[in-house]
């Protein structure tokens, strides 16, 4: 009998424990944490925040020793649920091209909250991220476009990528973490449909619940209960019920190469990333020639035509639909030269010069883009002047993509600019804890950084 796909990758992932990492991959991972820091520490003053905290606790009461972004210290499922849709709310949490997904923030949440809940190293930690980096990212890949287009992958994927990281920071061996995934498979979930009826705000209960839920699938493996063996591949697998049409062979593809950490994109802008490479182009254009905004008659944007599924707003009525609109972080970016958190929380919506500047923006489709869609984002941005005269540029990969990193230093500035409130003996002390992945003489150090980290609201 043919080996699974699914218990290939179980094998891979199970075999990060005894694996030696490398350099450059303690390094990614580093990465990694700080941008799941950034992320959290930029959603937590946010109102939508608190109200995550509250169905948190209301979901799991009860006291416990995990910190949350901004609030107490809670139980282990709570603060996993809560960081886990907070980390998520300004939509700058890392992505991923092919799987089009977000993998930090269900691959670190759960881990991160189980590190208040034992002996958890730093070596192991390390383990379970990269577990539920790979489980996510192979998982989503394989799923594809056409499942992408109606289910939310950070949800249905990134279950199984929460529910791998789990096992791993739980300690189950092989067969239980295979359990596990297929337990995950059964609960994952997260349609697109919210987009299509004005509920935006409600998008972060997608990895909030997959996070809940790979916790969930781990617990479930640990105390006996059986999963599903075929779970992407099965006749009532993933990959039949839920539109899958992606390369089923990335699940299994290369699995001595290198981790798919490093395959994922680390976010230059506070919005949607679909909106990224039409970004890019206009500042481009901004950097190079220094226009005078005021006598750009037309602004036309061509783009793939996945972009406007996930992120059509046409121009947003309140703040939860700004980072979903092409046409509002454009207008910011060309009027005041760049777009801020604040420009996403406190948009001037009604602004004349942003209104004229936004009906001057023209966006069209082109199917020719879309047969380039996920690995490659194609968008071209012209500037029609007024003086007849046409500026033009194109971008098909996004600055943070693994061929555009960020350095360590631009890591550091962009947590800053993306995290106001952090003040900067806190941002030393992430930056401090994240770091100290790069180094092996650390590894058998205890995981759980200390609460202050997350801005813990004292009792």
């Amino acid at each position: 009998m043919a080996v699974l796909p699914e218990s290939l990758l179980a094998g891979r992932v199970a075999g990060l424990a005894v694996s030696p990492l490398d350099p450059a991959t303690r390094e990614r991972l580093a990465q990694a944490l700080l941008d799941w820091f950034t992320a959290g520490w930029s959603g937590a003053p946010a109102p939508l925040a608190s109200r995550f905290r509250t169905v948190a606790l209301d979901c799991h009461p009860g006291a416990g020793p995990a910190p949350t972004f901004g609030g107490p210290v809670t139980s282990v499922p709570a603060a996993a649920f809560a960081n886990g849709a907070i980390a998520h709310i300004r939509e700058i949490d890392d992505a991923h091209r092919a799987a089009m997904l977000h993998p930090g923030v269900v691959a670190v949440t759960p881990v991160m909250a189980l590190a208040y809940d034992g002996q958890l190293t730093r070596r192991r930690m390390a383990d379970a991220v990269l577990a539920g980096y790979e489980v996510a990212l192979r998982v989503g890949e394989a799923m594809g476009t056409r499942h992408a287009a109606g289910f939310h992958a950070t949800a249905t994927a990134g279950t199984l990528g929460a529910a791998a990281a789990s096992a791993m920071a739980l300690g189950l061996p092989e067969n239980a973490l295979h359990h596990a995934l297929g337990l995950g498979a059964t609960q994952a979930q997260g349609l697109w449909q919210l987009m299509e009826d004005g509920a935006q705000e409600s998008k972060s209960l997608h990895p909030a619940l997959a996070v809940r839920n790979g916790l969930t699938a781990a617990w479930a493996a640990r105390a006996g209960l059986p999963g599903a063996r075929a779970f992407v591949t099965g006749k009532r697998g993933l990959y039949a019920m839920l539109s899958g049409d992606g390369p089923l062979e990335a699940l299994t593809v290369d699995l001595d190469g290198p981790l798919r950490l490093h395959t994922a994109t680390i976010k230059a802008w506070p919005c949607c990333a679909q909106l990224f490479t039409p970004l890019d182009a206009a500042q481009e254009l901004l950097s190079t020639h220094s226009p005078d905004v005021a006598t750009i008659r037309e602004v036309e944007v061509a783009i793939f035509p996945h972009a406007l599924k996930i992120a059509g707003v046409d121009w947003p009525a309140r703040p939860a639909e700004t980072s979903f609109s092409l046409r509002y972080v454009l207008a910011v970016l060309l009027l005041r030269g760049r777009l801020t958190i604040e420009d996403m929380e406190a948009p001037c919506l009604d602004d004349p010069g942003l209104r004229d500047l936004a009906d001057r923006i023209v966006i069209k489709t082109e199917e020719a883009f879309q047969r380039e869609f996920p690995n490659r984002r194609p968008s071209i941005v012209t500037f029609s002047m007024a003086d007849g005269s046409r500026l033009s540029a194109r971008r098909d990969l996004r600055r943070g993509d693994p061929e555009d990193p960020f350095d360590w230093g631009q890591l550091r500035a962009r947590m800053r600019a993306f995290a106001p409130s952090m003040d900067d003996s806190t941002a030393q002390a992430i930056n401090d804890w994240c770091m100290a992945f790069a180094d092996p003489a650390r590894d058998g150090e205890p995981a759980a950084p200390p609460p202050r980290l997350f801005g813990v609201v004292p009792a």
